[in-house]
């Protein structure tokens, strides 16, 4: 049992030494490191990650859509009709170059108010880029924007309507074109095609408020 307890304890020194002639030996060496990625600021351009669908297809500006109100409650009509691009506007400089200001009347059809849901339910409104990359409203200095009378939010009631904005802080690369995608209550999302210029019925009045 003794001879058995110190070949034993020899084996454990003998590996031990090993070990340390090896950390001795390797001191000089560099082991290599792994950094984990820095994550984007909470409001870099691109935050929301890409198109879930992009060979969805888009209606063109100015075409109306039926969607479920926030939490399934009453119907909106959204109409999206006039698009203007800016690098300052209501009173705010674009952080990342160019403010989107995409112009839309909101109806509701139901007997009961109706209103949109939002990005912390899951749904709300986000820009897609030409690459596909998502871009929520707004982030940057979006949310700072002063809008005149298309500051609108909240419920609508029935049989009324709303002349409303959305404001996307965009690169210049982001800014060429791209989709607008609006999730509803029923995770159902609707997009429209958004031109390369300033388009629309409302272009001029869009101007007017947000220079101010």
């Amino acid at each position: 049992m003794r001879k058995s307890l110190l070949a034993a304890t020899t084996a454990v020194v003998a590996c031990l030494a090993l070990t340390a002639c090896q950390s001795d030996n390797d001191s000089g060496a560099k082991s290599p490191t792994t950094q984990a990625p820095t994550p984007p600021p909470t409001d870099a351009p691109g935050n929301a990650g890409t198109d879930p669908s992009p060979g969805a297809v888009a209606q063109a500006l100015g075409e109306p859509s039926r969607t479920v109100g926030a939490n399934t409650v009453g119907i909106l009509e959204i109409t999206p009709t006039t698009v203007v691009y800016l690098k300052d506007a209501g009173g705010q400089t674009s952080k990342y170059g160019t403010f989107a200001v995409v112009a839309m009347d909101e109806k509701s059809l139901s007997a009961n108010p109706a209103a949109e849901t939002t990005l912390a339910k899951g749904g709300g409104w986000y820009w897609i880029a030409p690459n596909g990359t998502l871009i929520a409203e707004g982030m940057g200095n979006a949310s700072r924007v002063a809008l005149g009378k298309y500051q609108h939010s909240g419920v609508i009631e029935p049989d009324t309507h709303q002349l409303r904005a959305k404001v996307f802080d965009l690169t210049a690369a982001q800014a060429k074109g791209g989709k607008l995608i609006y999730t509803d209550g029923t995770d159902s999302a609707d997009r429209w095609s958004i031109p390369t210029k300033e388009t629309g019925p409302q272009v001029a009045d869009v101007r007017a408020e947000l220079n101010h």
